[in-house]
């Protein structure tokens, strides 16, 4: 294949890597698998319009991204768009695309890995056309991004101390609001505290991403109005990966879901993969079943297919 990788060094852990050696190591390593391969590493600010203009080329297979979650889910828009293959080389702080895609967390292990690796095809999420990879929210996740983008960190430890300061202050002031959806045939208006959607369900770990990104459905979450020791309850569930236990929980699994917010505050915020942007008042999110290519390790796809053939008799 003819490879592109992009690797930002200000994300994660690039911030405290020799970024020369990663880049000839990428190199060498793609190379060496037999793909034609360049790497070249971006600035934070630089490396979106970088892989747009490489996804648009005649002559590119697919492109390698290397960053957090914000760089990667960029990338995996650029990709769908242009019909370009992704590998994702995980340098972020959760790295939850690359959990659900079973690429190694370190960030040498995953270039040898996608490197020899096959070319697979998962699920995307789309809301209002705006594609996203692990998921849309608004109420709790939103406003514990708002809390922690108002303190200071400059490094993944540091975002990760913020982002506990942040919880702690959303269990203190839970928001309350309605919400109006539709899915799986079923319209209904709902006071909550939170409403998530991911792209496919989110499986029992404490991260809360997708176990399997082929399934084909959207993971829609609902919690009522919870009081702080109501969202101590759902922390501790989510930390135990056992959300769907939550008394306070409605799921369901549609492949679209319309959300109306008839009292939308003037300046009420959504997150779609951990940005925080202005919430709309009608929002449509649908799932774009395996329209995604992603570079896995050699043979996965054989076994999740397998996996899959099992499940009914198991």
């Amino acid at each position: 294949m003819k490879l592109v990788g992009f690797f930002n060094r200000d994300g994660g852990i690039f911030r405290t890597t020799d970024m020369e050696a990663y880049e000839k190591r990428a190199e060498a390593t793609f190379r060496e698998a037999g793909h034609d391969f360049e790497a070249i590493v971006f600035s934070g600010k630089e490396i979106v319009p970088a892989m747009e203009r490489a996804a648009r080329r005649d002559d590119i297979d697919g492109i390698v991204a290397g960053g957090g979650d914000g760089t990667i889910s960029a990338a995996a828009s650029i990709a769908w768009k242009n019909g370009v293959a992704l590998g994702v080389v995980p340098a972020g702080t959760m790295n939850l695309f690359a959990r659900s895609l079973k690429v190694p967390l370190d960030i040498w292990q995953a270039l040898d890995v996608l490197a020899t690796g096959e070319v697979d095809h998962v699920d995307i999420a789309s809301a209002n056309g705006r594609p996203f990879i692990h998921q849309f929210s608004a109420g709790l996740h939103a406003r514990m991004v708002r809390y922690r983008n108002s303190f200071s960190y400059r490094s993944r430890f540091g975002k990760m101390r913020a982002s506990l300061r942040a919880a702690f202050g959303v269990v203190l002031n839970p928001p309350e609001f309605e919400v109006e959806f539709q899915a799986l045939g079923v319209r209904e208006t709902r006071r909550v505290s939170a409403v998530s959607v991911s792209n496919n369900p989110f499986g029992e770990n404490a991260l809360l991403y997708a176990d399997d990104l082929r399934s084909g459905e959207l993971g829609f979450y609902t919690a009522k109005p919870l009081k702080p020791i109501g969202v101590a309850r759902l922390a501790v569930d989510m930390l135990r990966g056992k959300v769907r236990e939550n008394a306070d929980v409605m799921v369901m699994h549609p492949a679209e879901v319309h959300l109306h917010f008839p009292k939308l505050r003037a300046k009420a915020n959504c997150v779609m993969d951990g940005e925080l942007l202005p919430l709309e008042r009608d929002i449509a999110i649908k799932l774009h079943p395996e329209e995604l290519k992603v570079l896995v390790k050699q043979g996965l796809a054989a076994q999740v297919n397998e996996a899959e053939r099992r499940e009914p008799a198991a």
